[in-house]
């Protein structure tokens, strides 16, 4: 087995929770389920263990990382994702002059709406650097087999030629690699297969881990999955026409093992609204899909999976975004009453308030619900549990993991943080998880809002701006109607704090301290 791939799995099944975290925004809630440790990330990279080309081409000998214009040009497995993007950006720029012609568009500060200089892509001067390493075995109830994903995170960054070639600003894009994170050919010491309890265990273990490397075998190509991207398609600076507006383009590319190739593909649960809305069979299949007992279940509880025909290639997701559904929103107008002309045919919402409140009450008579409780919980939910809209609801930007800066002069006191308040909120149930595995029980797979995470019994959070301290998303229980919403009372805010409107929403507030 090759340095790189041993070292991989090393730092992905044995470092989980023995690495200091001193790197991270809290260490405690990434504790085994993140390695954001500057001076860790920056050796795995330095050292070329985990780059992004060792881990794509682990037989090449030389011992430098690849710059952009060598990796897309050398690696064949990577071939299809700059054609992709290349024609994403000529879409948006496309729709863009058709909606708004008034508008200059391109790269540059001369331009009224800037883009991503694609050229960072194919330049001798960029590469991707490791930003992080995240557990997500929290996603085990996609593939139990695989006990859920390890993504490698990488941040776009240009270095200066001029320097001594370790000067470096990073760029607004980053790159996932998805492995799995187990699987049967997968061995540990005395040649027996990796379970999903053990691989938890040294995650969550600080044991001695440096006994345990020799005699594994790690088959690369079965372990990657996907890689996903994030880029800031645009930026549109605050001007007389509009307020400061950046947009972010999702891409996802599966891996074909067959091929040795990363092909375009569908993002998972992104819902393709406009599609949809275009077409009154699709529209049909859509709703009865969704309201199915079975499917409605997994979707209160966060762990849907909506077939591809419904899905979309690609996504845009604008910041800032209002709490509610506006048409920032990737599910706006599939419900009744969001402004798309009801009755006039294509204009047809997908979900009338009757359709959503029937099947939530046969829903509750059978005890399935846990989070959606009303109208309003559904139409949260159906933004939500999409790539972008997940991504428009408390991230940094359009990003939930920027990554950790460690090519900053001093790291740990960097003005960026390595993650979003949704990420670092969401640490506890997925620590949950893996403890859960190592117990030999069943996890729990479910999850609230990214909103507000679910607190699972645990105190740890309370007080905090990821539950109910300052900065906390809250429901205003005086809004709207003025009747309680069921899926949001419990959206309170802690002593001394009271939940105040921050933007156009008449339901969703931030907690601050009590004025007179």
């Amino acid at each position: 087995m090759s340095r790189a791939l041993r070292i991989l799995f090393a730092v992905i099944v044995l470092f989980g929770g023995v690495v200091p975290l001193s790197g991270a925004e809290n260490p405690t809630l990434t504790r085994g389920t993140a390695i954001t440790d500057p001076d860790l990330l920056r050796k795995l990279d330095q050292d070329d263990a985990l780059t992004l080309s060792r881990l794509l081409w682990p037989e090449r000998n030389a011992n430098f990382p690849l710059t952009t214009d060598m990796m897309f040009a050398w690696l064949p497995q990577l071939a299809p994702i700059p054609a992709a993007i290349d024609a994403e950006f000529d879409r948006y720029i496309a729709r863009h002059k058709a909606v708004a012609p008034e508008e200059t568009i391109g790269v540059g500060e001369g331009f009224d709406v800037q883009l991503f200089d694609r050229a960072s892509l194919t330049s001798k001067d960029t590469r991707f650097v490791l930003a992080g390493i995240v557990n997500r075995m929290d996603r085990a109830w996609v593939s139990e087999e695989s006990c859920g994903e390890i993504r490698l995170i990488y941040r776009l960054a240009r270095f200066d030629a001029h320097a001594d070639g370790k000067t470096a600003t990073r760029l607004p894009m980053t790159l996932n690699l998805v492995m799995k994170a187990n699987d049967a050919r997968l061995t540990g010491p005395g040649g027996k297969p990796f379970t999903c309890a053990e691989i938890a265990r040294r995650w969550l273990d600080n044991g001695d881990w440096k006994g345990l490397i020799a005699g594994h075998v790690y088959p690369s190509d079965a372990m990657i999955d996907r890689i996903e991207t994030n880029i800031q398609i645009a930026i549109a600076p605050k001007s007389a026409l509009h307020e400061f507006r950046a947009d972010y383009l999702l891409k996802v590319f599966k891996y074909n093992a067959a091929t040795r190739q990363f092909e375009e593909s569908t993002l998972e649960n992104q819902i393709d609204r406009d599609r949809i809305l275009a077409d009154d069979a699709l529209r049909r299949d859509f709703k009865a899909w969704l309201l199915a007992p079975e499917n409605l279940r997994a979707f209160d509880r966060g762990t849907v999976l909506i077939p591809e025909k419904f899905l979309a290639r690609a996504a845009v997701a604008p910041t800032p975004a209002g709490f509610d559904a506006s048409d920032l929103q990737p599910a706006f107008g599939m419900m009744q009453g969001e402004g798309r002309g009801e009755g006039k045919g294509e204009g047809d919402p997908v979900f009338t308030d009757d359709d959503v409140v029937g099947a939530l009450k046969q829903a509750a008579a059978r005890g399935d619900l846990q989070n959606l409780r009303s109208v309003a919980g559904f139409r949260r939910r159906l933004n939500d549990v999409t790539c972008s809209g997940c991504h428009q609801t408390r991230g940094i930007g359009g990003f939930h993991f920027p990554g950790v800066d460690w090519l900053a002069e001093k790291p740990g006191s960097s003005a960026v943080v390595a993650a979003s308040p949704h990420f670092l909120g969401d640490q506890l149930r997925r620590r949950d998880i893996l403890t859960a595995f190592v117990a030999g029980n069943r996890p729990d797979f479910s999850r609230g809002f990214s909103s507000r995470p679910q607190t699972r019994g645990s105190l740890e959070l309370a007080g905090t701006e990821y539950q109910d301290g300052w900065g906390a998303h809250c429901y205003l229980q005086n809004g709207g109607s003025g009747t309680a919403d069921r899926s949001f009372m419990s959206w309170t805010c802690a002593k001394g704090l009271t939940c105040q409107p921050a933007s156009a929403s008449s339901r969703i507030g931030m907690c601050f301290i009590k004025t007179r």
